[in-house]
């Protein structure tokens, strides 16, 4: 589970090691997330457990004449703007879950990707699209709208509903079972197509201590929706999905 982090890390500093140094007017600023959390034990479970919450979040990138966004911790500006998008799923493993006998077992996999977000004093939209490495190499992504609320300076709640999605090799990674499978479980075969898989809703907080440090929460829900609701391992599980995380973030801002 500590991949992600790694490889946010490796790559801020590659980008770092590119640029000339005389350049010393430009800057990437970003926040790194460590915590704890419960979520299912896989997609489609109906058993819960302890898991490691990680996260990462662009703040801006400035380069020359050219500057994204605001920074980490400054409130963002209204309108449209980009952003990088990032999630773990944890792995899966029949010697951890009895019900899974005869699947094979997945990996944790690693989502990269990006996504665009407009917003407005007291709400915003967005629309985020990553791909997985690791436990599967498939393209999901979310799409989201939230209501802001900003009660003082240092904290920060947004809520709202979101509709997810995956092509056909992520539904087929965690909610198909091939043929083989079939034979080697108590599961029949069961080939999903990709396209929204889940909906639902999150309702996340942020409290400021200071400029560089943050705890981050989050409270969400998901029904699992279309092939990834039919799968007979969603069948002998659940197509109810709660995520509950607490976690301590760290700014950085490198200068190069």
């Amino acid at each position: 589970m500590r991949t992600g982090v790694f490889v946010a890390l490796t790559l801020s500093t590659a980008v770092a090691w590119a640029m000339p140094a005389s350049a010393e007017q430009n800057s990437l600023s970003f926040s790194l997330r460590g915590g704890v959390g419960t979520a299912p034990d896989y997609p489609g479970a109906s058993s819960y457990g302890p898991q490691p919450d990680l996260g990462f979040s662009f703040g801006g990138l400035k380069v020359g004449n050219v500057s994204i966004g605001k920074g980490v911790g400054a409130l963002p500006a209204n309108g449209l703007s980009f952003r990088g998008a990032f999630r773990v799923i944890g792995s899966r493993r029949a010697s951890d879950n009895a019900e899974l006998a005869g699947l094979r077992d997945i990996d944790t996999a690693v989502e990269l990707g990006f996504g665009l977000i407009y917003r407005e004093d007291d709400w915003q939209i967005f629309g985020d699209v990553r791909h997985g490495f690791g436990g599967h190499h498939g393209v999901t992504g979310t799409v989201g709208f939230d209501t802001i609320f900003r009660p003082n300076d240092r904290l920060t709640i947004t809520m709202g509903p979101r509709i997810n999605f995956g092509d056909s090799d992520y539904a087929s990674t965690y909610f198909g079972v091939t043929a083989a499978e079939a034979a080697a479980s108590s599961y029949s075969a069961y080939a999903p197509d990709g396209g929204v898989l889940g909906g639902g809703v999150a309702l996340e907080a942020t409290y400021r201590l200071d400029d560089k440090w943050a705890v981050e929460g989050l409270l969400s829900y998901e029904k699992l929706l279309n092939d990834a609701r039919l799968s007979p391992i969603t069948q002998a599980g659940s197509d109810d999905q709660w995520t509950l995380r607490i976690g301590l973030s760290r700014s950085f801002n490198l200068q190069f």
